[in-house]
């Protein structure tokens, strides 16, 4: 009796481990999740202005005349068509890429400076694409803005503009800047506006450099 009280417990338990052999098999195996590729289209900068710094320290106000720059660039560039670009006053003026170009340059000085960087003269001018210039000018700009908020106003005072001809250095402090580059550069975007519009391609309705918002 014992004998097949014990036979009947083995035969239970084999049952037991059979079934739970099928259920194995039967259950899929959970791999990691595979990989989705994001979208590597960069974000274009300052499609509106950033939020108020935290203080009206001066490196925070230079920052915000950065930020402004941004804004005013972004829409005044946006949506430029090949006509635009080759828009040109008069002879003797620089046609609407042209002035990109330069535009691209200041966007450098102005990020150099505040890293303490020198300009090399004579500078190379790399072979961009109208997008591709466009999208370095804007980084160039949030670059300098973010370094700056990050500045102590003690640091001012070492953000130099360093021009670098040969062996032959020149240095500026901050001040110059800001008449300089900054200022030039806002002035170029006031004349891309009346380029574009004079070209057929007026800037999009809803910017507003005041609140630095834009009704789309």
């Amino acid at each position: 009796m014992r004998f097949l009280y014990l036979l009947f417990v083995f035969l239970m338990f084999t049952s037991c481990k059979a079934q739970q052999g099928i259920v194995d098999v039967a259950t899929p195996v959970m791999k990691k999740p595979i990989p989705v590729k994001q979208d590597s289209t960069p974000v274009v900068p300052y499609h509106q202005i950033p939020d108020y710094p935290t203080s009206y320290e001066p490196q925070n106000v230079a920052a915000r005349m950065v930020d402004g720059l941004g804004y005013r660039y972004h829409w005044v560039t946006k949506d430029l068509r090949p006509v635009d670009l080759t828009y040109q006053p008069s002879e003797s003026g620089k046609t609407v890429a042209e002035t990109l170009e330069h535009m691209y340059g200041l966007s450098l000085v102005i990020k150099n400076g505040v890293f303490a960087l020198p300009n090399i003269r004579p500078a190379e001018s790399p072979e961009h694409t109208f997008e591709e210039r466009r999208l370095a000018t804007l980084q160039n700009l949030k670059e300098a803005s973010i370094q700056l908020k990050a500045a102590s106003p003690q640091d001012l005072e070492n953000f130099k503009v360093i021009f670098q001809r040969g062996d032959k250095i020149s240095e500026f402090p901050f001040w110059h800047l800001i008449n300089g580059p900054i200022a030039d550069a806002i002035y170029h975007c006031g004349q891309v506006v009346a380029f574009r519009r004079a070209s057929g391609n007026p800037q999009q309705t809803g910017v507003n450099v005041f609140t630095g918002k834009t009704k789309e």
